[in-house]
């Protein structure tokens, strides 16, 4: 049997430079407009905030900043964002990435709801060239303000396709200001922070450079995750994956797809880290199923990384 790849993943000299930074939004591109707002508001609660000049339109829980833009073509991941809640902000944000001679451009006022606040904001490319957009502080209502057994507490994290981990993690952690909470050994999955939630950005090895793998929204503890279960059995939800455990962030999880084919997680009872009272090492998983689903039980095809096809 060959010897595992091992790979240590590095955090940057800015790494931990944002601690109260979270997940904004997120937009895709997606065939039927229609179809994906109507499972959305049927799946998950939401409600649309306005319509967008494309046809496209913007969807969140009714108050507050919204959580999906939703644009019609050919399915892709539009753009990703933050909202930068550091003291330094934005501008120290922009002070990093004009030093690391990333291209750095204000953000469209159109990309923030209004009646949300008067926040600023910069959109950067990734390494694989993906959109990421960094906003300050905004009104966030509708979050946290309803019967968590029908609707998502937040959206909670983001997790990217990559052909090549090392480079993303390096810019979140390098320039950015994320910290690196977990690996997997062979260096194919990382998981970053910047607030205390154990991740709200992942980066996984799928082969291709570019795009979304999954994302997640928060159900708060086990008990609202147990009648999630049920809800989706009720709507007539095919579950993709679990329920289940990660190792890394100590999560349950069930995955469902969007009718544009979009993995969605939803989470409960996410690890938490207090970087302002203890230091933490980033730990180093071994790529095997029994990490990514600490009960065992079947890995879904799209989740085949390295070494876990051959366990």
């Amino acid at each position: 049997m060959p010897t595992p790849t091992r790979v240590i993943l590095e955090e940057g000299s800015a790494a931990g430079a944002l601690r109260r930074t979270t997940v904004s939004h997120i937009g895709f591109v997606v065939p039927d407009v229609a179809a994906a707002e109507s499972f959305y508001a049927r799946v998950l609660g939401m409600v649309r905030h306005e319509e967008l000049p494309d046809g496209g339109v913007r969807l969140g829980w009714g108050v507050g900043h919204h959580v999906l833009d939703l644009a019609p073509g050919d399915a892709a991941l539009a753009h990703y964002a933050f909202e930068v809640r550091d003291d330094d902000g934005v501008a120290g944000l922009r002070a990093r990435l004009v030093a690391a001679g990333v291209e750095v451009t204000d953000l469209d006022p159109a990309s923030i709801d209004a009646a949300v606040g008067t926040p600023s904001g910069i959109a950067v490319q990734d390494p694989d060239g993906g959109t990421v957009q960094f906003h300050s502080a905004v009104h966030r209502q509708g979050e946290s303000g309803a019967d968590p057994g029908r609707r998502p507490v937040k959206f909670q994290h983001t997790t990217l396709a990559t052909a090549d981990v090392a480079p993303m993690v390096s810019f979140f952690t390098d320039v950015v200001g994320f910290r690196l909470s977990d690996q997997l050994a062979d260096g194919r999955f990382a998981w970053l922070r910047s607030d205390r939630d154990h991740h709200t950005l992942a980066v996984v090895d799928v082969g291709r450079s570019g795009g979304l793998d999954h994302y997640s929204y928060d159900l708060a503890e086990w008990e609202d995750f147990k009648t999630w279960c049920d809800r989706l059995t009720d709507l007539e939800v095919t579950v993709q994956w679990g329920p289940g455990r990660h190792g890394p962030g100590n999560n349950l999880f069930v995955f469902f797809d969007d009718p544009a084919g979009n993995h969605i997680e939803l989470s409960a009872e996410m690890e938490k880290f207090h970087d302002d009272r203890a230091v933490y090492a980033p730990r180093r998983w071994e790529p095997a199923p029994t990490t990514v689903n600490l009960w065992g039980g079947q890995t879904p095809q799209w989740r085949v990384l390295g070494e876990l096809a051959s366990r």
